[in-house]
């Protein structure tokens, strides 16, 4: 069975740098995950991807060497035994906000004794390269954890929520967190609240060995976060990759005489 090498990087301290796949296309996802990403998140809350879909993605990322991973719609146990299931490697939950909704993520992500996830399906030991039998003994093991720090009321219950057993890593969604306030949603902001809010998540998650992730906008805010001690970092989207690209593109030829 592979080894989630992204779970095993993150409990070493080091660095995990991937993207999200908002456009849920499995061609995207072939391309993407051969670029030098540690992991691909397919998000399954706000693109249009089907369970089909999503198994192609997880398949095209696995493939490539990548890890597969799946922001899932809510937190309940259907969404993340389908998306487990479908083949992904680990799960990101939206707007976690209490110690109970991260110990139910847990629960459901896990077999016995760690949780109550329900054994079926083949595609799970595919996506890993291993026999069914091999992949219940140490699915427990590779599985990743995610909990989302989107909310002012995740912020508030960060210490209990991050002391959940079987949380590996939390994620701050900036533009969530930023509206929870009030705020205008964007990927960093100068909001004194935002900041203390970002350096309390940052230290509560190092305190509580759980690595700490967010999402930046361009690679050199990646690396200004990683400097500051983030580990689990994503940089953009398969759209904004595309849209800058073309943007430049654009802007880069001349318009004279063009209609």
């Amino acid at each position: 069975m592979r080894t989630n090498t992204v779970r095993a990087g993150l409990a070493q301290g080091h660095p995990q740098i991937g993207t999200w796949l908002s456009l849920a296309s499995p061609m995207a996802a072939r391309f993407l995950a051969r670029v030098g990403l540690d992991w691909i998140t397919l998000d399954l809350e706000h693109s249009p991807a089907t369970w089909e879909t999503a198994d192609a993605c997880f398949s095209a990322v696995a493939s490539a060497g990548c890890v597969p991973l799946a922001r899932i719609p809510v937190n309940d146990l259907v969404h993340i035994k389908r998306t487990m299931d479908c083949g992904a490697w680990g799960i990101v939950v939206p707007m976690c906000n209490t110690a109970a909704e991260a110990a139910a993520a847990v629960a459901a992500c896990k077999y016995h004794p760690m949780g109550h996830r329900s054994v079926g399906g083949a595609l799970r030991a595919l996506s890993f390269e291993t026999t069914e039998a091999e992949y219940f003994r140490r699915a427990n093991d590779e599985t990743l954890v995610v909990v989302q720090a989107e909310h002012v009321q995740a912020v508030e219950n960060c210490e209990a929520i991050f002391s959940t057993p079987g949380v590996d890593a939390m994620f701050v969604g900036p533009n969530d967190l930023l509206a929870s306030m009030g705020q205008e949603p964007a990927m960093d902001s100068d909001n004194p609240d935002f900041r203390d809010a970002l350096r309390m998540l940052l230290d509560t998650a190092q305190r509580c060995g759980v690595a700490p992730g967010i999402h930046a906008g361009d690679a050199a805010m990646a690396c200004r976060r990683i400097e500051e001690g983030w580990r689990f970092v994503a940089i953009g989207s398969d759209l904004t990759f595309m849209l800058d690209g073309a943007r430049a593109a654009a802007a880069g030829v001349p318009r004279e005489g063009r209609m």
